[in-house]
């Protein structure tokens, strides 16, 4: 099944950044691999309804490092490099996605309590979740 990609246009995060960190992400999941072919610039950015320079720059950052490789005439493809995320990488991305998340959470009536009482209840057993017991 093909990854599919997304913008949210009230995070406040650049779109390039936005794909980058899809794209990223996809790879450290397993949802795409080593080999895998990425859409077209004009493609995505037909998707996501975007400018094909914000997605080229996405996959020029992400040949600079390693992540993705583009042979000409054939497409960009997943490299073989894995993402091994820093510390500080991590907790960027981890109040990047907090930060999302409280967004379109307030936006939609939803308190700070609300989301802490929902990832309690869907915390597996093993680290002390209550499963929906209040």
């Amino acid at each position: 099944m093909p990854v599919h990609f997304a913008l949210d246009l009230k995070s406040g995060v650049p779109f390039y950044r936005q794909v980058i960190d899809q794209v990223k992400s996809a790879i450290a999941t397993g949802a795409i691999s080593s080999g895998d072919r990425l859409p077209t610039v004009r493609q995505m950015a037909v998707d996501l309804s975007i400018n094909p320079n914000t997605v080229s720059r996405a996959y020029t950052e992400l040949e600079l490092t390693g992540l993705v490789e583009t042979q000409m005439g054939s497409g960009t493809f997943v490299g073989r490099l894995e993402i091994q995320r820093d510390e500080v990488e991590r907790r960027r991305l981890l109040d990047l996605i907090c930060r999302e998340t409280l967004s379109r959470a307030s936006s939609n009536g939803f308190t700070l309590d609300d989301i802490l009482n929902h990832l309690n209840e869907k915390r597996p057993a093993d680290e002390g979740g209550n499963h929906g017991n209040p």
